[in-house]
């Protein structure tokens, strides 16, 4: 079941296989970081966490700059922190993207998963 629907992100409840998906679509400007957290503590509020799994899909991601690195190893900080039974990382299709987002995985504690992809998606 698709919850959110946005032109940079979607969000989605999956009542069978008992899991929270969410799919950034390219760059997530500051701007757009507001709504997002609105969204997704909305979106993961409509759940019992300790019985669902968060799947942070990044197929879709695109590399971001430099500057902003320091931000996505903090938004993956916050996803390990949020209380589920597991969360699962889908690995970017652009390989930078994906070195990227594993480097900053390796730089905090994160106890999910780096996945190429999961059976079930949006």
């Amino acid at each position: 079941m698709i919850v959110v629907d946005k032109k940079k992100y979607k969000m989605a409840i999956d009542e069978n296989s008992k899991e929270v998906h969410v799919q950034v679509h390219g760059l997530m400007r500051e701007e757009d970081a507001e709504g997002y957290m609105v969204d997704l503590q909305d979106t993961i509020n409509k759940v019992s966490r300790k019985d669902y799994t968060f799947v942070v899909d990044g197929t879709h991601q695109t590399p971001v700059p430099s500057k902003v690195v320091p931000q996505l190893e903090q938004t993956m900080q916050f996803y390990s922190t949020l209380g589920f039974k597991d969360t699962i990382v889908i690995k970017p299709s652009s390989k930078i993207a994906q070195v990227q987002i594993r480097n900053a995985l390796e730089r905090i504690e994160f106890t999910g998963r780096f996945m190429d992809k999961v059976n079930h998606s949006m």
